[in-house]
């Protein structure tokens, strides 16, 4: 009989052994390294298809370090940063630090990814996506949800209300239109800030820290923060605004490019390179970094969201930038020269 020592249940449910979670981060500390060859690689994705529980494992360690970006200054990601040339006997401290920020949440229940990702309660959510991933949804009654990389909605629809809980992320919501299909039912969107009602239109909502986003692109919503009574205000088509918890920004003309993610594009308008990579980093996995000296260059562009590496690697076409890479998860853009 294999003890609960012994082994370790992911976010979604699943329960792994301890020795597949350990190979897992061993598996991502020789990545980082930097000193895996083309037999090495080969090996890791035969190590993944080898059994579904490899693969489970995997895909946590992937949904892990596409969340430590907004850890930069956390003990955590400072052991996982610290993932440098192997064969020495650090390399043992290093597998180890790997395989307690992969997996000392789950086992221990330290609450530094969960206090500022929110992993656990976007992984019970009703609907979510991962890293790069995003994905539609046809509600019960005719609504058309879409969700961007790593978001995830609870969803509450009764005899009196429809209501979607924004847990994280970004989505965009287009209701039904047309004779005979008019509900009733109040349709709005919860954030951490407050509460956005349709008004029979096709909107975007992004959570932010402490702030979230509003695009209108069809018809009208009326946005509400939570703590500011009587400050409710509505949003028309070619309108976007930020709320906090106690006040709403005025509104500003809406990027003509709001739901350019819903079609699998990142569009850039003469965007400074620091901002169109902060961009380009929440669709991969692991760190993208860009180095001060070149962040106020600024590009144009329509670019494929489904191939990021693409994306890194058309840069050097279009600006005196290269790309210096440790590994598949860890990727710096610097000067040319």
């Amino acid at each position: 009989m294999t003890s609960r020592i012994d082994t370790l249940t992911l976010p979604s449910g699943r329960v792994i052994s301890r020795a597949t979670a350990n190979a897992a981060a061993d598996w991502l500390t020789l990545l980082m390294s930097g000193e895996a060859g083309d037999e090495q690689q080969h090996q890791w994705r035969q190590w993944r298809q080898a059994h579904v529980d490899h693969e489970a494992a995997w895909q946590h360690v992937e949904a892990v370090t596409g969340r430590m970006k907004s850890l930069e200054r956390a003990p955590a990601y400072a052991a996982l940063s610290s993932v440098g040339a192997s064969g020495q006997p650090s390399s043992v401290a290093r597998r180890r630090a790997t395989r307690m920020l992969l997996w000392g949440g789950i086992a221990t229940g330290v609450g530094l990814l969960v206090s500022r990702t929110g992993t656990w309660q976007a992984s019970m959510a009703d609907h979510r996506t991962g890293t790069g991933e995003r994905r539609d949804v046809t509600l019960d009654d005719g609504t058309r949800l879409t969700l961007n990389t790593d978001s995830a909605v609870n969803l509450r629809f009764d005899a009196n209300q429809r209501r979607i809980l924004l847990v994280a992320g970004e989505i965009m919501i287009a209701t039904r239109h047309g004779p005979g299909r008019t509900d009733p039912r109040p349709l709005r969107v919860a954030t951490a800030e407050g509460s956005i009602r349709s008004l029979g239109t096709r909107f975007t909502v992004r959570q932010r820290a402490e702030r979230t986003s509003v695009a209108v692109l069809e018809s009208a919503v009326e946005v509400s923060p939570w703590a500011g009574s009587g400050s409710a205000r509505v949003l028309h088509a070619g309108e976007q605004t930020q709320f906090s918890r106690d006040a709403i920004e005025p509104p500003r003309s809406a990027d003509e490019h709001a739901d350019a993610w819903a079609r699998g594009q990142l569009v850039a308008d003469e965007q400074r390179l620091d901002d169109f990579l902060a961009e380009l980093d929440r669709y991969r996995p692991g760190v993208l970094r860009v180095d001060p000296r070149i962040a106020g260059l600024r590009l144009s562009g329509v670019f494929p969201l489904a191939d990021t590496d693409r994306i890194l690697a058309t840069l050097p076409s279009v600006l005196p930038v290269r790309v210096q890479r440790r590994t598949r998860f860890w990727a710096t853009v610097v000067p040319a020269n």
